[in-house]
C-alpha cells in the first residue's frame, strides 16, 4: 500500500548519458552518489568501503585519483566492486587517461583546468575508446581567474558562464556523453546557479550543495538546496556532501528522494516524535526497526504512532502499522485493516516478521 501523493513532480526532460550501466537523465530514476574518502591507493579498504556505500543503496561511486598510483588502482578497484566508478580528475590530464584505461566509468573533470586543446582531445579520446562519460564540474571554489575577474565574485551567473563554457569545449571536439553540475556550500547561489543553467541546456545535471558540513547542518542544507531543485523537476543524480562516513550520504540522499516520492526503496517509517500519551517507547522502537529492517531493499510503507489519536488514520494509508494502546496491548494493521492486539514485549519481532512478509509478498 503506498501513500497517494499529493502531487506529482514533473522532471525536465533531459538527455540521457551512459554511467556505466546506470542511464542518466531522461525518465531514468534520480541516481543517489557518494564519494570515498580513503586512500584510492589503499585499494582493499577502498573496495570495503565503496561495497558499503553500494549497500546502503548507492547506484554511483565517485574517488579521487590525484597521483598515477590511484588512477592505476582503479584496475583492481573497478574488477571487485559492482557499482560504476567515477575517477575524480582536476587538473592533470594524464591521470584522467589512466582513469579512463583502468576501468573508471565516468570522469569528473573541468575541461577548461586539463590546458591545451590537444590534452583535452586526448583526454576525451580516451573516454569514448572506453565508453566513459564525463561530469563537468564546476564549483564555486575554484572558478576560472577571468570569469572570476568579470563577476567579482562567486555568484550564479558565473557559475552558468563557467559551464557553458566547459560544455562548448567538449562539444567542439563532438563529444556529448556528460553531464553538469554547478556546486556551491551556499544553498540559495546553488539553487539559483541551477535554475538558470538548467535553461540554458538540456544536458544530465548532477546536484549537489558542496562542503555542506556536518552530518547534521550538512543534512539540512543539502535537503533544502536539492529538496527545492527537485521539486521544480530539476536533477538526474543527486550527492549529499557531508563532513561524515560516506555511507550516511547515501541514506540522506535516497530518504530526500523517498520523501518527495521520486525513490521507493526500502521501508519507509512513518513515525510521531513521542508524547505523555505514547502506549510505549516510539524513539527507541524506531531505531531499533530501523536497524533490523535495513536489509529490506522492497519498498514498504511502516506507521510507528504511540496512541490512537492520529495511529488508526495513519496505520490505514500504510502497509504494516502499530499504534499505542493501554496496558501494553498495541494494535497491528496490515495493509490498513485492524488485525490483532500486540503486547509491547513482542511488538518488534512481530513488525519485523510481518514487514518481511509483506517484503516477500511484494518480491513474488
Amino acid at each position: 500500500m503506498s501513500i497517494r501523493p499529493f502531487r506529482d513532480i514533473k522532471r525536465k526532460k533531459t538527455k540521457v548519458i551512459k554511467v556505466g550501466n546506470i542511464k542518466v537523465g531522461g525518465d531514468n530514476p534520480i541516481s543517489v552518489q557518494s564519494m570515498t574518502n580513503t586512500l584510492t591507493t589503499n585499494v582493499k579498504d577502498t573496495i570495503k568501503q565503496i561495497i558499503d556505500i553500494q549497500n546502503e543503496g548507492a547506484d554511483l561511486v565517485r574517488v579521487s585519483c590525484p597521483d598515477e598510483n590511484s588512477s592505476k588502482a582503479l584496475r583492481e578497484i573497478s574488477k571487485n566492486v559492482e557499482i560504476p566508478v567515477i575517477a575524480d580528475i582536476h587538473f592533470h590530464y594524464k591521470r584522467a587517461i589512466e582513469a579512463a584505461e583502468n576501468g573508471a566509468s565516468c570522469l569528473r573533470i573541468n575541461p577548461g583546468n586539463i590546458g591545451d586543446k590537444k590534452k583535452i582531445h586526448d583526454v576525451l579520446q580516451a573516454a569514448k575508446n572506453n565508453e566513459c562519460s564525463i561530469r563537468i564540474g564546476v564549483n564555486a571554489g575554484s572558478l576560472e581567474k577571468d570569469i572570476l575577474e568579470k563577476f567579482k565574485e562567486p555568484c550564479p551567473e558565473a557559475l552558468v558562464e563557467s559551464a557553458l563554457r566547459n560544455i562548448k569545449i567538449l562539444e567542439d571536439q563532438d563529444f556529448f556523453n556528460f553531464k553538469i553540475s554547478v556546486k556551491s556550500s551556499d544553498v540559495f547561489l546553488s539553487i539559483e546557479a541551477y535554475r538558470q543553467l538548467s535553461k540554458a541546456t538540456d544536458y544530465p545535471l548532477h546536484v549537489g550543495i558542496t562542503e555542506a558540513g556536518g552530518f547534521v547542518p550538512g543534512s539540512i542544507k543539502s535537503s533544502i538546496g536539492i529538496g527545492t531543485l527537485l521539486l521544480s523537476g530539476i536533477g538526474d543524480t543527486i550527492r549529499i556532501s557531508l563532513s561524515d562516513d560516506p555511507v550516511k550520504e547515501v541514506k540522506i540522499g535516497n530518504e530526500i528522494l523517498k520523501s518527495l516520492n521520486l525513490r521507493n526503496r526500502g521501508v519507509k517509517i512513518i513515525s510521531c516524535p513521542s508524547c505523555a500519551r505514547q502506549g510505549f517507547q516510539v524513539i527507541d522502537t524506531v531505531k531499533i526497526l530501523e536497524e533490523k529492517l535495513s536489509h529490506i531493499k522492497t519498498p514498504i510503507t511502516l506507521s510507528i504512532i504511540g496512541c490512537v489519536v492520529n495511529g488508526p488514520g495513519e496505520a490505514a494509508m500504510t502497509d504494516v502499522g502499530i499504534t499505542g494502546g493501554r496496558n501494553g496491548s498495541n494494535m497491528l494493521y496490515l495493509s490498513g485493516i485492524q488485525t490483532e492486539k500486540v503486547m509491547t514485549k513482542d511488538m518488534i519481532n512481530k513488525v519485523v516478521n510481518e514487514v518481511e512478509k509483506k517484503a516477500s509478498e511484494i518480491k513474488n
